[in-house]
Parts: structure tokens; C-alpha cells; sequence
């Protein structure tokens, strides 16, 4: 794994700082327009994602909700018990093995998908077309690498892998 370049200049510092704010600014911006989002159709921001996720992939288990919304299955179980409780969502038992539970969307869960989409998704995409190929790869191997490297940084235990960015 390589190392980040020293710091020590000032101008390094600033640009480490400036891709700090500007990752912080995406994430919070994206966070904001999807619970503005939400809102308008009652919903939370973790059951709109939710919606989309279960409308693009189909169905999933609870442990392949909470992994693709990167937080804690006993998280997402509420999430999912206040939306069964709102016909968006059901629980269906696999029916090759019994202990399995997918959550899938009702139809009124599918209807919702189909007419809300996700601000901040379509932004970014609109924001990433402006991009040649060439730096839209770049970015990609670069995300990538650091997405890679934060991660590995978890797995090892040096910082507190425990805390779920939802709570």
C-alpha cells in the first residue's frame, strides 16, 4: 500500500484539507437533498434508500440490506418494521431454506419507487457527465484506491469500525 506524500508543506496540507472538505461537502449535500427528498413522500432517508435499493436489485436479506446501506442489521430491522408497517415492504421466507427472510417491495413500495428518484444521484451523474472518459477513469481509480485503503484501515482496527454513520 503506498504512502501518502508528507503533509509537511503547507501547500500539501491544503490540498489534503481541500479533498477532506470537498468529500465531506459531497456526502452532506447528498445526505440533505435525500432527506428533503424523503420528506416530500413521508419517508425517511434510510426507507427512501431502502426503496431504491430493493427496486434496483430485486430482493435482499437483511444482512444484504444492512451491507449495501453500510450500517447494522438491528438498524435496519427497524427501518424495515416501520416500513412493513406502511405496506412499502414485506418479509417473504426463501422457500429453499426456511431461515432465510428476503424483504421485498409491495406493491405500494413499487409504485413509490417508480415515481420518486434520488436528487442526489441524478446530480452527480449530471455533475460526472461534464467529465471526459479519460478523468472520469482517473476519478474512478482514484476513489477506488482510497475507498480501498480506508477500509483496510477499518479491517485493522485503527479506527473504531463499530460506528454506524447512521445513527
Amino acid at each position: 500500500m503506498s504512502v501518502l506524500p508528507s503533509a509537511d508543506e503547507p501547500e500539501d496540507k491544503a490540498a489534503f484539507d481541500r479533498i477532506v472538505e470537498t468529500v465531506i461537502f459531497l456526502y452532506t449535500e447528498s445526505r440533505r437533498l435525500t432527506k428533503e427528498q424523503a420528506r416530500e413522500h413521508d419517508l425517511t432517508g434510510p426507507q427512501l434508500t431502502v426503496i431504491k435499493l430493493l427496486a434496483g436489485i430485486g430482493e435482499l436479506s437483511l444482512t444484504e440490506l444492512s451491507d449495501n446501506m453500510q450500517t447494522r442489521n438491528s438498524t435496519v430491522t427497524g427501518i424495515i418494521d416501520r416500513m412493513e408497517s406502511a405496506d412499502l415492504v414485506k418479509r417473504v421466507r426463501s422457500e429453499s431454506d426456511r431461515r432465510v427472510v428476503r424483504i421485498r417491495l409491495t406493491s405500494k413500495g413499487k409504485s413509490l419507487a417508480r415515481t420518486v428518484t434520488i436528487e442526489p444521484m441524478a446530480l452527480f451523474r449530471e455533475s460526472l457527465e461534464s467529465l471526459s472518459m479519460q478523468e472520469s477513469r482517473t476519478l474512478l481509480k482514484l476513489l477506488g484506491k482510497l475507498e480501498q485503503n480506508v477500509r483496510a484501515s477499518l479491517a485493522a482496527g485503527s479506527r473504531a469500525a463499530s460506528v454506524d454513520p447512521h445513527d
